[in-house]
């Protein structure tokens, strides 16, 4: 690995992501609109090699958070640093070589009419990373032996191949411009358990030869814990508890949070039965209509007058555990 860059911010942190807000206009007339707010001042930073899960149900705006900390969506306000650089329109080009991205879905995101060896060697071709076709096709065969498929592959195409080796080219992919950062935006959602598995160890032995850092997006709490350092627990738009992820798991505060770890399946028939899952009930808010209150105190059994009118910030309830709750 390189030396650290002398530009790092002092807290050593490699991706800083401030106050950060991705609005989307909603026509509701032919000249009216409303603002969906899917991200809303979100704060949080990774530190190198480090792993980040960020997880919550679906429509909360995780996916929106990834795309937009790589500026496949143009922030409505806040900034991302990366080595305490803030990454903008002016120099995204050359950070993309420094930032990649798993997306969900392996095969969308796959062009369909290219060769494997076409797929993985686009990043090369698009940074122009090698000076020879043979050091770049050597670079190709690297990549894909790094991910677990065979030179063969290389002259195949993504309708040939099972979601799981799918997923592993795409990560073949992202690891070709040598990245330090990547946001693996759901890679395991689309895949059998068994699979799952398999993907999940390899991201964990690439980070450890690699010593990449990873913002891992997913809504299992069971994957997240596994493969995280620490964990972000987010709900429309708004991240309502971060911290290490044995913290998290072993002692959750926010009553969104103990839902979520309620919901996890238990193998022992008779630890589940002993155990009392938290059903939520109520309506979730529209996020093109959210008061100024908190936004799940049409769902928490906590909620007060209070709750509905203020919107609670992060505070710190001891090393580093950071929970938005006035009544936990």
């Amino acid at each position: 690995m390189s030396s650290e860059p002398e530009n790092r911010s002092k807290s050593g942190n490699l991706v800083e992501v401030n106050h950060l807000k991705q609005y989307f206009p909603v026509k509701t007339g032919l000249f009216s609109r409303v603002w969906l707010k899917a991200v809303d001042d979100v704060s949080f930073a990774i530190k190198p090699g480090e792993t980040l899960g960020l997880v919550g149900e679906s429509g909360c705006g995780k996916t929106t958070v990834g795309r937009t900390l790589l500026h496949l969506y143009k922030p409505t306000g806040g900034e991302v640093l990366f080595d305490g650089v803030r990454v903008d329109e002016k120099n995204i080009q050359e950070y993309r070589k420094k930032m990649q991205m798993v997306f969900q879905d392996p095969y969308s995101s796959l062009n369909p009419r290219m060769t494997v060896e076409d797929i993985v060697g686009e990043p090369l071709d698009v940074h122009h990373l090698y000076k020879n076709k043979k050091e770049r096709r050597e670079r190709i065969l690297e990549l894909m032996s790094l991910v677990g498929l065979n030179a063969e592959h290389a002259t195949r195409y993504a309708h040939e191949f099972s979601g799981g080796q799918r997923q592993r080219i795409g990560i073949a992919r992202a690891l070709a411009v040598r990245p330090q950062f990547i946001v693996c935006d759901e890679p395991v959602s689309a895949l059998d358990v068994s699979i799952q598995a398999q993907v999940i160890n390899m991201f964990e032995d690439l980070q450890q030869k690699l010593g990449v850092a990873y913002l891992f997006i997913a809504h299992d709490l069971l994957v997240v814990h596994h493969i995280s350092n620490r964990i972000a627990v987010m709900y429309l738009g708004k991240i309502v508890e971060i911290g290490d992820a044995d913290e998290i798991n072993n002692n959750p505060i926010h009553p969104y949070t103990l839902s979520l770890l309620s919901a996890i399946p238990i193998p022992d028939p008779k630890t589940a039965r002993a155990s009392k899952r938290i059903v939520l009930e109520g309506d979730v808010p529209s996020p093109m209509q959210l008061t100024g209150g908190c936004a799940f105190h049409t769902r928490c059994p906590y909620a007060t007058e209070r709750c509905k009118k203020e919107c609670p910030e992060l505070t710190d309830r001891g090393d580093g555990h950071m929970v938005a709750c006035f009544e936990k």
